[in-house]
């Protein structure tokens, strides 16, 4: 009966490593492939609002510049540490910028494919049409980028912090592991016309990995000798953590080319807020943290605000005119609810301390004038 109690404790202690993981034979109940969730710096960069003008911009590559193997308990292994994927996860990241309201991205990692269909095309309508000039219209000239995208990963960097607790009393032991690592993106554009550096940013982003289990080892009876023990591992993937490095690059180098006055946002006002949140966040003054809790509860802000919209139509309220109203009063025409702020621009409102007031006016001067 004790050992039947000590093996339940045991395996409570390791259901109750994470709420997340689900341990089930192999074979049974395998997993359907399902659609990756969108993380907290993709959301980010889709909140954000459009550029004035669409900026042509072509990523050549984008590779991992690092060098490092996958080391392994046995030793290292020819797999690559960090993924070679890094061209595809940037273009996506450009796209994801405003919805598709900030990049034109050209292709340029398989130039040399896309010049073969090229070139095909113009042999077939030569042999079929008898055409000795293309037709621009069949076939249109190849578009042209302003700015060149690159950079990659230039570290990647194991056990940046180690640590563990453990603990065992009368033959019964628990313990948990906890590892980091960290990986490093740098981006930089790269003006076509002059071959000019125009912005260049570097990201990081910590990798946790993290261990619990335990065990029991001794004498339940005569010659009756209990040894159990249960554990599990919380590994965060490489490439989530990748993708969302790059992201926060992107992200950081639209908001430098913003305030170098490179490009600029449609909405100015929504744009300044947005910028004067990067520099709080950049100087040191509000951590990531910060500004991923402000963003949640922007968006409960907004859900309960579009909750409330629906449940209560617009009414449009009109005023009695006044016997005594003079023409100098003007007459309330219709009350209208107020359009809902989108979610980037409330949490950038709430984490703007940087923004000075003036004292002689009273009002917030504004976060960022030209020339800075």
């Amino acid at each position: 009966m004790r050992a039947l109690i000590l093996s339940i404790s045991l395996l409570s202690l390791g259901g109750c490593v994470s709420t997340t993981a689900k341990m089930m034979p192999m074979g049974k109940n395998p997993t359907l492939p399902a659609i990756q969730q969108q993380t907290t710096t993709q959301r980010m960069l889709q909140s954000l609002p459009a550029a004035e003008r669409l900026v042509p911009v072509a990523v050549y590559n984008f590779s991992d510049q690092t060098g490092q193997f996958r080391a392994s308990e046995t030793g290292q292994t020819l797999s690559r540490a960090v993924s070679q994927g890094g061209t595809s996860i940037l273009m996506k990241a450009l796209q994801d910028a405003g919805r598709r309201n900030w990049f034109t991205v050209l292709e340029r990692e398989n130039l040399s494919n896309l010049l073969n269909e090229r070139q095909i095309i113009r042999e077939m309508r030569e042999r079929y049409l008898g055409e000795t000039k293309v037709n621009p219209e069949a076939l249109p000239s190849l578009l042209f980028a302003g700015v060149i995208l690159s950079g990659g990963v230039v570290g990647y960097d194991t056990s940046t912090m180690t640590g563990g607790a453990g603990a065992g009393f009368l033959g019964i032991s628990a313990r948990t592991e906890y590892r980091q690592d960290t990986v490093t993106v740098a981006l930089r554009a790269v003006s076509v016309r002059t071959g000019e550096v125009l912005a260049q940013v570097t990201t990081t982003k910590s990798i946790a990995s993290y261990a619990v289990g335990g065990g029991a080892f001794r004498y339940v009876g005569f010659k009756q000798l209990l040894e159990a023990e249960t554990g599990m591992t919380t590994n965060e993937p490489d490439q989530v953590a990748l993708q969302q490095a790059i992201e926060k690059a992107v992200y950081a180098l639209i908001m430098e080319g913003a305030e170098q006055q490179l490009w600029a946002f449609s909405d100015a006002k929504r744009g300044s807020e947005l910028l004067a949140s990067y520099r709080d966040e950049r100087e040191g003054k509000v951590t990531p943290e910060q500004v991923r809790e402000a963003t949640k509860r922007a968006e409960k802000r907004q859900k309960k605000q579009k909750k409330q919209a629906k449940q209560e139509p617009a009414r449009r309220v009109e005023a009695k005119p006044s016997a005594n109203a003079t023409p100098a009063q003007p007459n309330l025409a219709a009350v209208q609810q107020v359009p809902l702020r989108s979610v980037q621009t409330v949490a950038a409102t709430e984490l703007a301390p940087s923004a000075p007031r003036n004292p002689a006016t009273g009002k917030s001067e504004p976060a960022f004038r030209p020339g800075n």
